[in-house]
């Protein structure tokens, strides 16, 4: 996940909460509750699966519409990033509660997400501008949530389970390293944005 730091203010030009991009953004936060009935309480993992690939998804979704319709927005550039973090957050401790997740694989998954809140909750206290969303952000992220919903299909009873279990150490490989490049390279990005947020107020 990429941290959003700072805050905007709702008369900001751009602001613009009800966009279609946003509104995906809380159709994906409200399903998870279902995702979790359905590993823990259903115990259908196969489902579940089903479900956070979806999630995961339309992550691309939301913002392919924000460009190709003109609304992205200040909301959406926090609540997008916000969605996907608490996504991989549930989806991973629900997993490690179910058994169908390494634990090493969510610890160093876990870690990386929160070292990126405490450096945004930090940064927003230094009164830093907010870091936008990289490509390599979304896609250590995107990797991710994909890998965990093939470990929850690699553990269900369905024919194909061990092609899934396959697919996301695949998955695993490729993008737990990019999840954690990514955050290493928004460092540079956070002290500039310390120093921006700091002149503007100064300015101001």
């Amino acid at each position: 996940m990429t941290p959003a730091v700072g805050a905007s203010s709702a008369s900001e030009p751009g602001w613009r909460p009800f966009t279609v991009p946003n509104l995906i953004s809380l159709a994906r936060l409200g399903c998870l509750p279902w995702f979790v009935w359905l590993v823990l309480g259903a115990q259908d993992r196969w489902a579940a699966a089903l479900l956070l690939g979806a999630l995961g998804a339309t992550d691309w979704v939301d913002g392919w519409v924000a460009r190709r319709f003109d609304q992205v927005s200040e909301l959406g550039k926090i609540l997008d990033p916000t969605a996907d973090r608490l996504m991989l957050l549930v989806a991973l401790v629900v997993m490690i509660a179910d058994g169908s997740l390494p634990l090493w694989v969510a610890v160093l998954a876990l870690f990386r997400e929160a070292a990126v809140a405490v450096a945004a909750l930090v940064m927003g206290a230094l009164g830093a501008r907010k870091i936008d969303v990289t490509w390599w952000g979304k896609t250590g992220t995107f990797l991710m949530m994909f890998a965990v919903p093939f470990f929850l299909a690699g553990h269900s009873d369905i024919g194909v389970a061990d092609a899934f279990r396959v697919g996301a150490w695949v998955f695993v490989a490729v993008g737990l390293p990019i999840h954690y490049w990514s955050a290493v390279g928004y460092v540079p990005q956070a002290f500039a944005a310390v120093r921006e947020g700091r002149a503007a107020r100064s300015a101001s």
